[in-house]
């Protein structure tokens, strides 16, 4: 039993350790080159600037980073082994599709009036440039991560609270105005997409 825990924590640690080194060097060189280039795309229709901004999304949006410390609680090694080649491979290539199609964000970056939400707000504007946006890394690690929970979960009850969090999370990164619909389409088909190709055919026991 302790040695199974053991290679649980083991695996868990290997594969955050690479996912940060390649999220950290892939995501903010992005967002930092394509601030440089004079010319980004424009990728959403005008009817999306309508959707209001809802601050108290933001809990649902920052939870993504919650969700990384889930998988090790229902997991197997085999699994978060696989979990783990998705996320890096699927990292690489939004990073890849950043720079083939540089986009500036739509909306108008607003800081809340309430105090709590405003440290909150400036502190993510600070960190997270408007460029970074399709596909969505935020729709696309979440869809990872809890489609991977959801398959392997019996019970109706963590089933149903692992797809309530999905939900919670896509329409964040729209309600507090960090993307845009086609930004969340992609995310969740890159996601599908390294899903059925990543890990295809290999034991998850």
């Amino acid at each position: 039993m302790l040695q199974r825990v053991n290679s649980t924590w083991r695996t868990y640690a290997f594969w955050f350790f690479w996912i940060s080194v390649v999220f950290f060097t892939v995501y903010p060189l992005c967002n930092w080159l394509t601030a440089k280039r004079g010319t980004t795309f424009n990728l959403y229709i005008e009817q999306e600037l309508s959707i209001p901004f809802v601050p108290v999304f933001v809990w649902a949006y920052i939870s993504l980073y919650l969700l990384f410390l889930v998988p090790p609680f229902f997991l197997k090694p085999a699994r978060m082994d696989v979990l783990g080649k998705q996320l890096v491979a699927a990292t690489v290539f939004c990073g890849v599709m950043f720079m083939l199609f540089p986009a500036k964000l739509g909306f108008e970056r607003a800081i809340p009036d309430d105090a709590f939400y405003r440290s909150i707000f400036a502190n993510l504007f600070e960190v997270d440039l408007p460029h970074n946006m399709v596909p969505s890394l935020h729709v696309t690690f979440s869809s990872l991560i809890l489609f991977t929970l959801i398959d392997t979960q019996q019970a109706l009850f963590p089933r149903f609270v692992f797809g309530a969090w999905f939900v919670l999370i896509c329409a964040s990164t729209v309600f507090v105005h960090q993307h845009h619909l086609l930004d969340v389409a992609t995310g969740l088909l890159v996601a599908t997409t390294f899903i059925r190709f990543i890990g295809r055919g290999e034991r998850h026991a």
